[in-house]
């Protein structure tokens, strides 16, 4: 049994913290959050005094590309390095993400499924993961490796990351039981282009079909995995949300279509902005990425707040892997920019984002019978929500009751 006690405590929930908290933990449970002082504990139990520490639940990034370190096609094809150097320098950031109080990714593709497995075998540090395998899109989509000559990559297929590219309703099927088949958690799958894609395929246009998009979204239903899309404007934007999907990745230019937000908010489809990334792409050394970035701004920061304000779950997403890995939490500061309290903010990254996963059974807040995955903070989020992303400040990461990292 471990006993954190005196903590001063953000639950998760939205409620108000709570000073003098005890949180009691067996094994990889909590069976108790109380404000009440208690000495009856059995005289093994490790009593942890955190006064003067906030305590919160385990932080989440609701998207993330762990395996990816850079944006050149160089790295995107696996050509820079020998696969063993890059799978350690994954398992290093894997390390670092669960230090900084991470204790839950949703990899968008590119980590295959053996890092979960080695995560949980306990042969790697690392954070609870759900993995997508690969982005599903048409050809000349964003799963699409093609080079500015048009070239085809030749590097052969890693049979544990198999390419995403499908076209028309059968093939579509298909290829989302590829990824299922190959440890897929989540379907990941893109509608449009993005600010990054190569020139000719930007943001607003288009890929897939909407009755393409609605045997994907079927298929992955009936094998029992969520579908999160890159969907960043136009057209294909419309097409995710009417085919059903449970996340809206990027989302930029939702603002643009007065219809989709009311409907994300009824369908009770979550937003995953990924403000973050946006940051790295106005400063891009690629014109064309950099100009995209820029343009979006105004209509990304609007969107953010009108489904906010429609009951739309917003929920944090770093985006992070191509333009390296900063402190997740970076999302949460830019959260707060786009008009979130901090409170709301951080409920982006514990309950929200649970609720996005479908794990709010288990994770997303400190409450009696939920997995013990917690983080002390020197500090006062509420105050300044950039204090979760100084790793000095973070003083205590908990796992699964399992101390990862404990600072003085």
């Amino acid at each position: 049994m471990k006993v954190l006690k005196n903590a001063r405590l953000i639950d998760g929930t939205g409620a108000s913290p709570v000073n003098s908290a005890t949180i009691v933990i067996d094994g990889n449970r909590i069976i108790e959050v109380t404000a009440r002082n208690r000495g009856d504990f059995p005289a093994d139990a490790e009593i942890i005094d955190v006064a003067g520490m906030t305590v919160l639940p385990g932080l989440i990034d609701c998207h993330d590309h762990l395996a990816n370190h850079r944006y050149d096609m160089a790295h995107r094809w696996g050509l820079d390095e020998p696969a063993s150097t890059r799978h350690l320098r994954t398992a290093a950031v894997l390390r670092h993400t669960l230090e900084a109080g991470y204790t839950m990714i949703r990899d968008a593709a590119g980590l295959d499924a053996g890092f979960k497995r080695a995560i949980d075998e306990g042969l790697i540090p690392g954070p609870r993961l759900l993995v997508t395998i690969a982005i599903i899109s048409p050809i000349g989509g964003i799963g699409d490796r093609v080079s500015p000559s048009g070239h085809e990559c030749l590097v052969p297929a890693d049979p544990a990351l198999p390419r995403g590219v499908a076209n028309g309703v059968e093939d579509v099927r298909r290829v989302v039981r590829l990824m299922v088949r190959a440890g897929a958690d989540v379907i990941k799958c893109a509608t449009t282009g993005g600010a990054s894609s190569r020139a000719g395929h930007g943001p607003r246009d288009r890929a897939f079909t909407l009755d393409e998009m609605k045997a994907l979204v079927d298929e992955a239903h009936l094998l029992g995995r969520r579908v999160m899309c890159h969907a960043v404007g136009g057209p294909g934007l419309r097409v995710a949300i009417e085919a059903g999907v449970d996340s809206i990745e990027h989302g930029c230019y939702l603002d643009e279509d007065r219809e989709l937000i009311p409907m994300m908010a009824e369908r009770k489809i979550a937003f995953v902005p990924t403000l973050a990334v946006y940051e790295y792409h106005r400063e891009s050394p690629a014109p064309h990425v950099r100009e995209r970035a820029r343009a979006l701004r105004a209509h990304h920061l609007e969107s953010v707040g009108r489904a906010l304000a429609a009951g739309v779950n917003v929920v944090a997403g770093t985006d992070a892997g191509g333009h390296g890995h900063p402190n997740n939490a970076v999302e949460l500061e830019y959260l707060v920019v786009a008009g979130l309290t901090p409170m709301q903010a951080i409920q982006a990254a514990t309950s929200r984002a649970a609720e996005c996963l479908g794990l709010a059974h288990d994770i997303g807040t400190l409450e009696k019978g939920k997995w013990a995955d917690l983080v002390l903070v020197d500090g006062d989020p509420l105050k300044d929500v950039r204090v979760l992303q100084d790793p000095q400040r973070i003083k205590r990461v908990v796992k699964g009751g399992a101390t990862v990292i404990s600072r003085p």
